[in-house]
């Protein structure tokens, strides 16, 4: 039962993507692998920045975090859906929905901040190198994680709140393979207008606020870069954002088009498909970006592994 007896259900029922079995057992395999290649790599780039000492700075600092999210955000939704592909129970406690719904709005806002104040990084250290020390340093970093952990925080306790003081009547069946927020809202049958509120506001603070950051500190980026004279030189300072502006693109773009769609352009289906995109698919390519395109991360890989070979041959 829900917070104030507020719902007359004690459950909903995941369609999720398919009720056939065959294209359940491959989507199945699908998710699987690309869950367990999201552990992998993002464990391999925790581990990597935790034990070389060549990336133990605040941009690797934030990537590990970013892939402590990725863990904990795909991990709150993929065994979930996983069971359900598999078995024909389909059901999710009101109170574990509620809770799947929580555990992702607070690690995907934060992570909205996270990639913020890691363009605010890459922005110091091209336009302002010789002050990086002093501007990066460890206390404004560490508070800057403080604070998006805060952030993401205060924007899930808000709206689990507001979904909770809703009625749902008689419909319990979620057109979705988890918990989210907008499609447990539709089920709703009382007034919404709080919750559409806080969807706004929640929009401009927590998409909108840190969009216009990282467009701005790539607006000054730029401008730097091409004041650089030797276009080898201005090749290495943009591929030192290129990974970055990857996420962004990946991260702010879905969640954009989901969230701020106009409702008569909305549909479940593709409201669906975005959320595996950016609940699955963007924490599986994370790591697969910044290890592709980072030297530094290559590197440290690259060492762990040949660590691991040579104590396997011990």
């Amino acid at each position: 039962m829900g917070l104030g007896n507020q719902t007359c259900i004690s459950e909903f029922l995941l369609l999720g993507f398919s009720r056939e079995r065959g294209t359940n057992m491959v989507l199945f395999a699908v998710v699987l692998c690309m869950y367990l290649v999201t552990l992998a790599g993002n464990t391999l780039i925790i581990v990597a920045t935790c034990i070389d000492p060549r990336l133990s700075t605040p941009m690797y600092f934030f990537l590990c975090n970013l892939s402590v999210l990725d863990i904990g955000y795909t991990t709150s939704v993929v065994p979930q859906s996983l069971v359900h592909i598999v078995t024909n129970l389909k059901s999710i406690p009101f109170n574990r929905c509620i809770a799947q719904l929580y555990i992702a709005l607070f690690l995907g806002s934060i992570e909205y901040f996270l990639l913020a104040f890691m363009a605010y990084d890459r922005y110091v250290a091209i336009c302002h190198p010789l002050h990086y020390k002093i501007i990066m340093s460890r206390s404004v970093y560490l508070q800057m994680i403080m604070a998006s952990w805060l952030f993401g925080l205060t924007n899930a306790v808000v709206h689990t709140t507001f979904t909770m003081r809703l009625r749902f009547c008689n419909n319990n069946t979620i057109n979705h393979f988890c918990c989210e927020l907008l499609a447990v809202m539709n089920l709703a049958c009382s007034d919404r207008f709080v919750n559409d509120i806080g969807l706004m506001v929640s929009g401009v603070l927590v998409l909108f606020i840190p969009c216009s950051l990282i467009v701005l500190s790539y607006v000054y980026i730029i401008r730097a870069i091409l004041r650089i004279r030797s276009a080898e030189g201005r090749h290495r300072a943009f591929s030192t954002c290129t990974s970055h502006l990857t996420v962004v693109i990946l991260c702010f773009g879905t969640t954009m088009i989901a969230y701020m769609t106009p409702k008569a352009e909305a549909s479940s289906n593709r409201d669906k498909m975005l959320s595996f995109f950016y609940a699955v698919v963007t924490p599986m390519l994370n790591p697969l970006i910044y290890s592709l395109r980072n030297k530094e991360v290559k590197a440290a890989l690259t060492k762990i592994m040949e660590r691991k070979n040579v104590d396997l041959l011990r």
